[in-house]
Parts: C-alpha cells; structure tokens; sequence
C-alpha cells in the first residue's frame, strides 16, 4: 500500500508539471510559436506572468480563473490539460506502482500531448510520433512487457495497417478520410503495447469516434462529409485504457 501511495503521489505531481508544458505545446507550437523560449503572458493584456502564476492548477485556483493584471477569463484548456495529466500518473502508479507505471504514465503523457495537438489543430508533429516510438522501444529493450519482439510487430502492423486503410479510402472515396499522423501515431502506439493489443486500441477508438457522432446527432448537429474528427485523441484514449487493462491480464 505505501508503495501505491508513494508513486501515484509521485506521478501525480509530475503529471502537474508535466501537463503545463503539454498545455504550452498545445497552445505554441500550431501557432509556430517556440516552446522552450519565451515567457508565458496572459492572452488578453499581453503581461508576462510570474512564477507564482504560473503553479500547476493551484495558480488557476487562488486566481478564480481569471488574470491578476487585467481580469479576463484564463482558458480553462491549460488546467484542464494539468489535471488529466495528474490523473495519468496517478492512475498509472496504482496499477503498477514501480518502473513499468512510470513508463505508463510517459506513455499516457505523450499520447495526451499527441490527442490535444489534434484537437486544437488537427495536427500531429513528427517530433512527437517519433518520441513516442522512440520510447516505446526504448521500453522494450528495458525488458518491459511486452517483449521486444512483439512490439516491434505492432509498430510495424500499427503503422502499415491503418497506412493501408487510409490509402484505400482515398482509392474508394477520392479524398483523404485519415490524417497523416494518424498510422504514425498507431505505429507508437504498437511500439508500447505489442501486436496483440492493436485491434482492441482501433475497436476502442471507433467506439469513442461512433459514441461522439452519435451524441452530436442527438443534439441536432449536422455532421457532413467534410467534417474532421480528431481520431488522434480517441486512439489516444482507446491506448491508455487498453494498457490499464493489459495490466490485469
């Protein structure tokens, strides 16, 4: 029990810290701002922040969600982003307390900052699919389950699979029905779960895709053809859920 407490407080935290600098990717990098260089600043009056206004949620919270200089709205998207990453770190150190939750809670880390890209601007940079696989690997040759092997099977099938799909559709339909990072994503996401797990991820994410559109109907939204859907953030969902199961199996 004191070994839960003890990681998921640790992760916990870091996923704090780690959201707001996810949150600043999220906001700068669509806008081909830098995202190491610079001082956060407020979006309506311009004036750069301090350290005590820039404290994970906390900041947020003592402020009431507003500026301190101008008193305009702060977006609630930052703290949002700061709070699902805390409960990544939290979630992944109870279920495995120890190495292989941490890694979990960088896996859901770099799948959360992938799925809010997507969100915002439809856009999954190479840099970030690449770290993801880039871990995923990493992982694997740490001896972390799965195996090597069959990880790298699903980078490969994750990859070339929805490759293929998106292909197709074009061929069928004469237009792009998936977003180029989408098999890049897919393929990370291989790399950390292994084969195995792949066509639970794609059943999960269709299943997320399908529950949205259909929400969207029943509140009389007309969705056409050309309406995009950020499928980016519901492998991303889809990936996380399926590595806290894969726990229990």
């Amino acid at each position: 029990m004191a070994e839960i407490w003890f990681w998921s407080v640790l992760l916990g935290v870091l996923g704090l810290v780690f959201g707001s600098f996810i949150a600043t990717i999220a906001i700068r990098w669509p806008a081909e701002r830098s995202i190491l260089k610079g001082r956060s600043a407020c979006d309506s009056c311009g004036k750069e922040l301090a350290w005590y206004e820039l404290v994970p949620v906390a900041s947020y919270a003592v402020q009431l969600g507003n500026c301190r200089t101008c008193a305009a709205p702060i977006k609630p998207g930052h703290v949002e982003i700061e709070l699902i990453a805390a409960i990544i770190g939290v979630v992944a150190g109870i279920v495995a307390p120890g190495v292989d939750g941490a890694a979990g809670a960088v896996f859901g880390w770099l799948l959360l900052a992938l799925a809010a890209l997507d969100l915002r601007a439809f856009w999954m940079p190479n840099e970030l699919t690449g770290a993801l696989a880039a871990t995923g690997v990493l992982t694997g040759i740490a001896s972390l389950q799965p195996e090597l092997f069959e990880r790298l099977i699903g980078g490969l099938a994750g990859f070339f699979g929805l490759l293929l799909a998106a292909s197709a559709y074009r061929v069928i339909r004469g237009k792009d029905g998936l977003g180029g990072g989408d098999p890049k994503m897919l393929g990370g996401i291989g790399l950390w779960l292994g084969w195995r797990m792949l066509p639970w991820v794609l059943l999960g994410a269709c299943v997320i895709g399908l529950a949205y559109v259909g929400v969207m109907r029943l509140r009389g939204v007309k969705l056409g053809d050309d309406h995009k859907l950020p499928f980016g953030v519901y492998l991303a969902v889809a990936a996380f859920v399926v590595w806290i199961v894969e726990r229990f199996l």
